[in-house]
């Protein structure tokens, strides 16, 4: 007993001497796609300098992003879906959706393009000839945001993908590109990891453009109704600072190898 009251003098010096013992931890689900970039090593610093905090990432697919919000295991969720977004806030999970940016979805494709879609205008047409030449197909299949379109394009198109020419890796974006490359195979990417990623991929933009390949993002707090333990004064403040003019200019001036990753959403 008299070692405790000795040593509990020094451990309340170190408490008060380490803010690291004390900081704030904002938890964010987020895609692979924002951390493959590299956005957010750019994106978070200020608002932790800010805030005293520090912004735990958990790096997902958007469906596992969402369950990790269902669950109350994350206090925000930053994702690229907004079908599942507006489940999850109609289901009362989430609350307060903000547009924070968007950029969009590409499909990448080897040099020697085997389906000749090279410049093709619509995503649907381009998907179903993919399919019907059986030129390898490299897809997520990990219920992410780009996945989700993936599928959406499939259905559009009136087609079940199967056969040895469809691979479901279940891998992040980036995996993903690199794995569609050394297959010289087909993939559906989001326009800032392929840009992150392109030096590491023999892969090119083969079809862009179709509004149909949109790709916006939104950030959404988790209900504290549903999860009490939920910070929501920081995810308040976390919101607001991504839809703030100093958030909205790290985002603009965020390039790779001189281009624009994401657009803001005014």
């Amino acid at each position: 007993m008299g070692r405790i009251k000795i040593l509990l003098p020094f451990l309340i010096i170190i408490l008060f001497c380490n803010p690291a013992l004390s900081i704030e931890h904002l938890r964010l689900a987020t895609t692979t796609s924002t951390d493959n970039s590299g956005l957010l090593a750019e994106l978070l610093p200020p608002f932790e300098r800010a805030n005293a905090c520090q912004v735990d990432v958990i790096a997902v697919g958007t469906g596992r992003a969402i369950k990790l919000g269902e669950n109350g295991d994350v206090d925000v969720i930053l994702v690229h879906a907004r079908s599942k977004e507006d489940k999850f806030i109609a289901a009362g999970y989430g609350i307060d959706r903000r547009d924070i940016m968007y950029n969009d979805f590409v499909i990448l494709g080897p040099a020697t393009d085997p389906a000749k879609i090279k410049g093709v205008d619509d995503a649907v047409v381009a998907m179903k000839t993919i399919a019907t030449t059986q030129a390898t197909f490299v897809s997520r299949g990990d219920d992410s945001g780009t996945h989700t379109r993936e599928q959406q394009l499939w259905s559009t198109a009136g087609i079940s993908p199967t056969g040895s020419w469809y691979l479901e890796a279940g891998r992040g974006m980036g995996d993903v590109i690199i794995m569609a490359g050394e297959r010289q195979g087909y993939t559906l990417s989001d326009r800032g990891t392929y840009l992150a990623f392109r030096e590491k991929t023999p892969l090119k933009i083969v079809v862009a453009g179709d509004s149909r390949l949109f790709n916006p993002y939104g950030a959404i707090i988790i209900n504290p109704q549903k999860h009490p333990h939920i910070k929501i004064d920081l995810s308040r403040k976390f919101l607001d600072y991504l839809t703030s003019a100093e958030a909205k200019k790290i985002i603009t001036r965020f390039r790779k190898g001189g281009e624009q990753l994401f657009y803001v959403t005014e």
